[in-house]
């Protein structure tokens, strides 16, 4: 997957399509991410011990990675994302204007 934890995205489709938000958790194991502050859902919960509340809590659920795309700084704009080695290490660059991301 080449969306990381701590990347800057813009979401392409769906509720909140065209809004920008930082990706709190990547789970590469079934392809999302979650984003701060979207797609934020009420959930009732038991008391688990004395750590957890019990109650309704927001609760932040995965959103698909191919519905987001990382934000280049440089054309201001969404981009797609290829590889570069440089200096003996893999970079992730923008396919669009070219700037390391």
């Amino acid at each position: 997957m080449k969306i990381h934890k701590g990347d800057d995205v813009v979401v392409l489709a769906g509720k909140f399509r065209g809004e920008r938000a930082n990706v709190e958790e990547a789970l590469p194991s079934v392809d999302k991410v979650i984003l701060d502050g979207l797609n934020v859902a009420k959930r009732a919960t038991k008391q688990t011990g004395r750590t957890m509340q019990a109650g309704i809590i927001d609760k932040l659920m995965p959103l698909s990675a191919s519905n987001v795309a990382v934000w280049c700084p440089k054309h201001k704009g969404p981009a797609r994302i290829g590889f570069q080695v440089v200096d003996d290490v893999k970079r992730r660059v923008c396919r669009i204007c070219g700037e390391l991301l």
